[in-house]
């Protein structure tokens, strides 16, 4: 990890081909080297990503941004945030974020669950009152659940792109359209489902619950608390010099959406954020990795945080689409989606889309880092940009995963080990092995394979610092005359530690 990161700004706009850079010193200096790191040279390198992809999905205007180590290092705005005078997009320009609402509206249902004022495995009828005339498809069909309506799981009918026409719905013509009842998919709890009708819902159990408005609340809970001025749900209280509108692209012109305002169904898609304020909140998010020791802050435990990224229900396969083939499993969380892959590890993002936007984030949490763009174009699919960007960062060494602390016992059973493989005899610490592992490979075949793989490589060193993937275990390297040995540990559950798993290998 460098000391020193800088965070470039730069802003370039459609009409002329302009750009000013700024350059701002981070963690307490203001120095910037003139030669560029390898963090600067990887950051510098997702321009052609998103420029090629503006000009193959006819984009106004867009801005991206990259978070890490607690930092926005590089935001960038390309084209302009509205045709007319063709303004430039900057960082401090607004856009909506459509679906990316959700994680708000998903953290704010935690908020009150940690307060003891809401059950998540409750039927959600205890929260919302209309939602108890709800005709389900079966006698045995169970009750939607909180849980349920978070994790698109409830048997609602996916409702893209209608719910995106239902933004400034009334609370009352809401109400009316709960206690009517609406057709279902299927019984609750069979299958993933994405509904925006299920997180109008969820804003309705908010706001209820807290007995203020789902926004107001989330406003009071998240946005004041992270310094977010420019984040809101009412885009009427946008400045108009800073507020991007929306297009679509249309017998090949672009056409201005008409945009509705804020109503009951904004808890699934009504916020508009800049780029500088949503990074605050991307920041945060990233801080409640790794679990740790200390203090918590104000707003929400972090372990509450790290459950929107839990996968709640229906994990599936992706295709690749890397050069070198790397599928995906895809889950959903609380309102965000949890991926794993061979590139990104475990990460976690979401899209959003409207008439006349288009959304994505992704965090990499073990990393650090996240990658985030908005845009002002129907349904930009903008998370195959992010996704592209992202790889381009950890394939480039600049971003690497953060190392896990060795803890007591996995100290001690390394150098336990480390004293087996010096002395080429595993019964000389007899102490530190677990009942199973003579029983598993005797010590003659141990010591055999060691004595074998000494007279291969050559004598041997420690190689620290090390780190390990866990607590109660790791792979560590040692550093030979004729290559490196790997040294494979796992600790049994004892007390006091003890290994299950011996392995030395080239």
């Amino acid at each position: 990890m460098r000391s020193k990161l800088s965070a470039r700004i730069k802003i370039t706009g459609m009409r002329k081909n302009r750009s000013v850079p700024f350059f701002i010193a981070l963690l307490c200096s203001s120095a910037f080297s003139a030669e560029p790191s390898d963090r600067d040279k990887s950051l510098a390198a997702l321009a052609p990503v998103f420029e090629k992809f503006m000009a193959e999905n006819h984009v106004p205007g867009l801005v991206y941004g990259v978070v890490a180590d607690g930092k926005l290092v590089f935001v960038r705005g390309l084209g302009v945030q509205e045709l007319a005078d063709r303004t430039p997009v900057t960082a401090d320009t607004v856009f909506r974020i459509a679906s990316m609402s959700k994680q708000f509206a998903a953290l704010a249902t935690l908020k009150l669950r940690d307060a003891g004022k809401l059950d998540l495995d409750a039927p959600a009828e205890k929260y919302i009152p209309e939602l108890a005339k709800q005709r389900y498809p079966t006698t045995d069909s169970p009750k939607i659940r909180l849980r349920d309506l978070l994790s698109h799981a409830a048997g609602l009918v996916t409702d893209d792109p209608w719910g995106d026409r239902q933004l400034d719905i009334t609370p009352a013509e809401f109400g009316r359209f709960v206690a009517a009842g609406v057709p279902t998919s299927r019984a609750p709890g069979m299958a993933y489902e994405y509904s925006n009708y299920g997180y109008a819902l969820v804003g309705r159990a908010i706001t209820n619950t807290a007995q203020s408005n789902y926004s107001d609340f989330i406003a009071a809970s998240f946005f004041r608390p992270l310094g977010m001025t420019a984040t809101v749900y009412d885009i009427a209280r946008i400045p108009a010099a800073r507020r991007a509108l929306g297009y679509r692209w249309e017998s090949d012109a672009w056409r201005e959406e008409p945009q509705l305002g804020h109503g009951e169904f904004g808890a699934m898609g009504g916020i508009a954020t800049s780029a500088n304020d949503y990074a605050k909140y991307v920041v945060w998010v990233l801080s409640a990795w790794p679990p740790r020791d200390g203090a918590e802050d104000s707003i929400l435990r972090r372990s509450s945080v790290r459950e929107i990224a839990r996968p709640q229900n229906y994990a599936a396969a992706l295709a690749s689409s890397e050069p070198d083939g790397c599928p995906r499993s895809v889950s959903y969380g609380f309102g965000v989606i949890p991926f794993q892959d061979c590139v990104l590890g475990i990460h976690f993002g979401h899209s959003g889309g409207l008439p006349g936007f288009g959304s994505n984030v992704l965090f990499v949490p073990d990393r650090g880092l996240a990658v985030f763009a908005f845009a002002n174009r129907t349904y930009t699919p903008a998370s195959r940009a992010v996704r592209d960007a992202a790889n381009l960062l950890v394939r480039s060494g600049a971003f690497p995963a953060r190392t896990q602390a060795m803890s007591a016992g996995l100290q001690s059973m390394l150098d336990a080990a480390l004293r087996i493989y010096a002395s080429g005899d595993v019964r000389t610490e007899r102490g530190a092995l677990a009942m199973n592992l003579l029983l598993d490979r005797d010590a003659a075949l141990r010591n055999s394979e060691i004595a074998a793989l000494k007279e291969k490589t050559g004598a041997c060193a420690a190689a620290p610092p090390y780190s390990a993937d866990s607590a109660t275990g790791g792979t560590f390297e040692l550093a030979c005359e004729r290559g490196k040995v790997k040294l494979t540990l796992l600790l049994a559950p004892t007390q006091p530690a003890s290994l299950q798993r011996l392995e030395f290998a080239q």
